[in-house]
Order: structure tokens, then sequence, then C-alpha cells
């Protein structure tokens, strides 16, 4: 489960109730995005607090974006967070989509690509491997609690990405705007390709979505709302045109028929990501899930 962390009129309490209701629930993962010109929570102070907060869920970024921060800076946040919660941090990497963040940094949107993204992940290795970046007393540290560091799962929806990103990732935090399952089977198998040749074991796949629960044009309607606010970079027309056929509106049981097509082709998992701060719909999904686990 996603933190609605890109909803408006969010504090302190509204947060602490989502992670305190995903940690006691059923959920696998607690996740959480990044943007620069937005007004949603900066993403590493963030997660102290969610690491704070919670005692058992995975902490999952989906995405942070390296080129927008000092790369031995964003190590030395990155292992303070997977120390603070007790080894439970994945990282999700990619570029992102919004050139505006890069400028709102003063970050150098020529970099804004596979290789740059590679590039500081390489400095962030060393630094968790706990090497000398620079001619110093002692290394950057602390070393995180998970020996190497956290696991990174790249953030992408493009094969060729997803090839170049075998070397260093452990897995995919895919998305997918039209749920259509086949697509990201395709997606997929790219993966389990790209990391079976390069000698390693299978990757972990991951893909995730808007949603919202009830009826079904109030839910359209909700998912509608969140993305004229999200795709704020986009012109309104073309939001409101990809609206009707984003992400999932409908009933829990469509729901729970969607769960299952994908883990029909072996979707490791799924990250929801909200539209609402409402925490009836928290509660909605964990009992569901629930429900499938029993």
């Amino acid at each position: 489960m996603t933190m609605p962390v890109m909803e408006p009129d969010l504090n302190a309490g509204v947060l602490r109730d989502w992670a305190r209701i995903i940690d006691d629930g059923p959920f696998s993962s607690l996740c959480w995005g990044e943007r620069m010109a937005f007004d949603n929570p900066e993403t590493c102070t963030l997660m102290g607090a969610l690491a704070a907060w919670t005692d058992r869920v995975r902490l999952v970024t989906t995405v942070i974006v390296p080129q927008l921060h000092d790369p031995v800076m964003l190590a030395k946040a990155l292992a303070t967070g997977d120390m603070m919660s007790g080894g439970r941090l994945t990282v999700g990497l990619g570029v992102g989509g919004r050139v505006e963040d890069y400028v709102a940094v003063g970050a150098d949107p020529s970099t804004q690509t596979i290789r740059g993204l590679a590039e500081r992940i390489a400095v962030m290795k060393r630094v968790w491997a706990g090497e000398k970046v620079t001619e110093s007393v002692l290394p950057v540290g602390p070393l995180p609690a998970q020996p190497g560091g956290p696991p990174l799962l790249v953030g992408t929806i493009g094969p060729k990405t997803l090839r170049h990103a075998a070397t260093w990732a452990d897995g995919l935090a895919g998305t997918t705007l039209d749920l259509d399952v086949a697509k990201q089977n395709e997606l997929f198998d790219v993966a389990r390709h790209a990391w079976s040749e390069a000698g390693k074991s299978k990757p972990h796949l991951a893909t995730s979505f808007w949603f919202a629960l009830g009826d079904a044009d109030e839910a359209r309607a909700q998912v509608h709302r969140h993305l004229r606010r999200y795709m704020n970079w986009i012109p309104a027309e073309y939001v409101d045109a990809m609206a009707p056929h984003t992400g999932f509106a409908g009933s829990d049981d469509d729901l729970v028929a969607l769960f299952r097509r994908f883990e029909a082709v072996g979707t490791d998992e799924i990250q929801l990501i909200p539209t609402s701060s409402d925490l009836n719909q928290l509660r909605r999904v964990a009992e569901l899930v629930e429900a499938i686990d029993g």
C-alpha cells in the first residue's frame, strides 16, 4: 500500500494513522514516492518518521530520483533509514518524468538518463560498502543494516531501461495505467530474460496502479480528481481523456479478481496507489487482502 503523499491537506496525524494501519494490516510493503515541484512531504524526512511509526512492514521508495540529490548525501540518508527501520528498507530508483523537478533543485536535466542514474547508484553502492569516496579519516556512514545496502528496484515502464538496470537492480517497481495484465507480463518477461542474461536470480516483479473503491461512477470520479491534481504538468484535456481508462475504480470483488489476474502471470507484489487520504479506503483494502490470505 502506498501512502497518500500526493493528496492535499496532509498533516502528521493523517500520515501516522495511515502508516500504523498499514503496519498492523496484511500488507507486505508501505510505499511512497518523490516529487519536488509539488506539495508532497520530502522523501527522506518522511522515511525517518515511517521508520519510527512502523515495526513490521517493508518500507519502499517508489521512486527516488538520484539525479535530484547529491549521491553521497542520498546514500547516507538511505543508510540511516535502513538502520533506523532495522533493515526494512527497499529503494525504488528511476530517472523521473518531470524536467521541472530537475530545474527546481538546480539539477542538470541532461542527466535524466539511465546512464546518469547508473553512475549515481555506483557511488551509493560504494558508500554502502564502506569504501572511502574521498580522502577522509573515516568513510561516510552509517553502514546500512542490510549488508551492501538495501535492495534496489528500478522504476520504469521501458524495456530498454529495464535491460540496463539488470546489472544493479534486484527487481522492478513497475506501473500500469490501463491495467493490461498481458502487457505488464511482457515487461516482466523482459526482466526475467535480462536477469538471466546477467547471471542473476529471478527479479522481484512488482507493479502498481491507482485505485478507488465504491460505486463505479463515484470511484471513477475520485480517480479523475486525483489524476487532475497529480498530473498537473500535463494539459488538463489530455488528463481528462485518459482518466476514464486509467487505474482501478469499482467494487471489492472486481479488485480481488484483478489481483488474481496479476497473480496468474507471476506478479510478486502489487503496490496500490490511493486516490484519497480517506482511511476507510485503506481499511477496505486491508479487509480484502486479509480475506484472501485467510
